[in-house]
């Protein structure tokens, strides 16, 4: 039977931030950072194997994802964009662990998103895991995509434009909503007032 324990998680924390103009991994979110808050979403799941893809300013992330005790690593190419940062997590994932069956993408700057979510995603995945799925809310697709294993060398041969979005484009036919009762799956940091929106309904949460 398949479990969350054949699943693993690649959080994308390796860009400028450049929108933000403050570095959006160590923005406070509650009580802790926005990194770890992230972190903890796919703990509190039961995904324990995560990897965060560090690039700018990895120096400062470091000791933060340590804590977590996850793994990290460095993106040496970063500046390419995201799709450079996907590549380095499914390397550096199948080099530590081949066995693994799945992986969810979640660029970091979505820290709304439940773990109740991700539970449901494994559900779906233990009944068919050969599904690309992805969360829907009110039938609009959101973060994070669960991909099986057997695209993880197309992911890393690929070379044609337009990133992710792009590639998984490629495997419509595969393509499986699962509607959650979660908007944070739609919501990420891109603005200052995208982060005042998502903690007003962070700590509205905690209430």
């Amino acid at each position: 039977m398949r479990t969350e324990k054949d699943l693993a998680a690649i959080i994308l924390s390796a860009g400028f931030s450049s929108r933000m103009a403050a570095f959006k991994p160590l923005l406070s979110m509650g009580n802790s950072t926005v990194i770890e808050t992230v972190i903890n979403i796919f703990l509190q799941a039961g995904i324990s194997d995560i990897t965060v893809v560090l690039g700018h300013r990895a120096d400062d992330l470091k000791p933060v994802v340590d804590r977590s005790h996850v793994r990290w690593i460095l993106n040496e190419r970063y500046d390419e964009g995201m799709y450079s940062s996907v590549v380095s997590g499914v390397s550096g994932l199948y080099s530590a662990r081949a066995e693994v069956k799945g992986v969810f993408l979640l660029p970091v700057d979505m820290p709304l998103i439940s773990s109740l979510t991700i539970k449901k995603i494994t559900m779906a995945y233990s009944i068919s895991g050969s599904h690309i799925f992805y969360p829907t809310y009110l039938k609009q697709r959101g973060h994070p995509p669960l991909i099986p294993s057997d695209l993880f060398s197309e992911i890393l041969a690929w070379n044609g434009p337009g990133g992710l979005r792009s590639f998984l484009e490629r495997y419509e036919a595969r393509a499986s909503g699962v509607e959650v009762q979660d908007k944070g799956i739609l919501m990420d940091i891109d603005t200052p007032e995208d982060y005042s929106e998502i903690c007003r309904v962070y700590g509205k949460r905690d209430e």
